[in-house]
């Protein structure tokens, strides 16, 4: 028998790992932040070194009639960069941050690796007394998250965080590596703000525009037993309305108190607001009417406003999302209210096989004047927004978990009305979620430049069942 000879490996300085090579499988697993780990096999992993990789591999997969998929960070939750058979092009060590300060004539900018993470951009912006609406997890890279759209801090004042993607750098199916703003490429830029893990070609750099540094950050929150999740959201979905929209407001949803809080045991809601103002004066004033909860007595815990920082904001999403579990998570855009959505999902909640499940409300998630929505693939789809995180250790628990979480999301939607977001959709619930992650004609769009600009289906597309 003729012993096929292997192909070529491709001029890079990054690393290729084979199937069957010695550190395939801890490359694979890498790949993915959440321990759930799919049975999907890529033939090869490349981690790109520089942007010279990135056009290296996208010609050498064409030569070797292999489909990309592409890892920045590895938070998709369903795992979308794991596929069969494939190149798996990992842009995780590409992380350079560089800084532009502001001139008389332009806002300051940084230039960001589709590899940096929140945490990363935090520590480089910060000594500038600059910042961005980064992820609301820390290790949340830059790539997948912007990609999606960007639901991140302070985005009811400073839009989804796409809003500040000035131009980007991308390698094509074709191999070119090609410029993309507003006046060049405009169409592949439009979709590079919003079409996420389905976007058609290889980002390599974002040029970001950057925001004043908030003088003040204050944090402030309620928790109350969640059968009161109906009195609570009447009360503080319209008050968040109305607060300035520097003010990030959000419900949390959890089946249990912390074990070292034995004050009150059992499910719970919390409504936690955090003001990014210019002065603390301003922030006390904003987060105020907090105070004044008309049924204030029934809270079981309370913090009262208090300093804060991003990095600090970082450290505590830590705790809600713990690395090693094991997630599965689904978001819903609704036409219904928050009062509506909250007391249903507050039924499943109180059913949550684990401890550690939540649900993450924010109320208007991202700014709504249109000029922060402009030009863009990504928009807001509903009245009230939810994200359901199943949360566990055991992988014996996976089933109860995953059953839980589709259970959960099909009791907020039982007409089948809602929508989602494409960066934590579940992708394989049904063949429709990426299709219901955009409005009709957005989607039109998002194929017609798929096929333009990769006909032979070269990157993969949406992760389906």
């Amino acid at each position: 028998m003729r012993q096929r000879t292997p192909a070529p490996t491709p001029d890079i300085d990054g690393s290729l790992i084979r199937r069957g090579d010695p550190g395939y499988e801890n490359a694979r697993t890498d790949a993915v932040w959440n321990e759930v780990m799919p049975r999907r096999f890529p033939a090869l992993i490349m981690r790109a070194a520089s942007e010279e990789d990135v056009a290296h591999a996208v010609r050498y997969a064409r030569t070797q009639g292999l489909h990309i998929s592409i890892r920045s960070g590895g938070h998709n939750w369903s795992g979308s960069p794991l596929r069969d058979d494939g190149l798996l092009l990992d842009l995780s060590r590409l992380r350079r941050c560089a800084v532009t300060p502001a001139t008389a004539a332009a806002p300051a900018t940084a230039t960001v690796g589709p590899g940096a993470t929140g945490r990363h951009l935090v520590a480089a912006l910060t000594p500038h007394e600059l910042a961005f609406p980064v992820g609301h997890c820390p290790s949340v890279a830059v790539g997948g998250f912007l990609l999606s759209g960007g639901l991140g801090w302070n985005s009811r004042a400073w839009g989804a965080s796409c809003a500040d993607v000035q131009e980007i750098r991308a390698v094509t199916a074709d191999g070119r590596t090609v410029t993309c703003s507003e006046t060049e490429h405009a169409d592949l830029f439009w979709a590079a703000r919003g079409a996420g893990p389905g976007f058609c070609a290889a980002v390599t750099r974002f040029r970001l525009t950057l925001h004043p540094h908030p003088a003040s950050i204050m944090a402030t929150s309620l928790s109350f037993p969640l059968a009161e999740a109906a009195r609570v959201t009447g009360w503080a979905a319209p008050l968040a309305r109305q607060l300035p929209p520097y003010v990030e407001t959000a419900f949390v949803l959890v089946p249990s108190a912390k074990p070292a809080d034995t004050a009150a045991p059992g499910p719970r809601i919390t409504v936690a607001a955090t003001a990014f103002a210019t002065t603390q004066r301003e922030a006390l004033a904003a987060l105020e009417p907090f105070a004044d909860c008309p049924f204030g007595e029934l809270a079981v815990a309370r913090q009262l406003p208090g300093p804060t920082s991003f990095a600090a904001l970082h450290e505590g999403a830590v705790a809600v999302w713990p690395p090693a579990h094991r997630y599965a998570t689904d978001t819903l855009w609704s036409p219904e209210s928050y009062g509506t959505q909250l007391t249903r999902m507050a039924d499943a909640m109180a059913r949550a096989p684990s401890g550690k499940s939540l649900v993450l409300a924010p109320v208007q998630p991202v700014s709504q004047v249109p000029a922060l929505l402009r030009n863009m693939a990504f928009a807001p789809l509903g009245e009230s927004y939810l994200v359901c995180y199943a949360v566990w250790q055991d992988p014996a628990e996976d089933e109860a978990n995953t059953r839980w979480l589709r259970e959960a999301m099909a009791a907020v939607d039982p007409q089948r009305k809602g929508c989602h977001y494409i960066a934590e959709t579940d992708l394989e619930a049904d063949p429709a979620r990426a299709r219901r992650s955009y409005a009709p004609a957005t989607w039109d769009r998002l194929q017609e430049i798929k096929a333009q600009w990769d006909p032979e289906n070269l990157f993969h597309s949406y992760l389906a069942p």
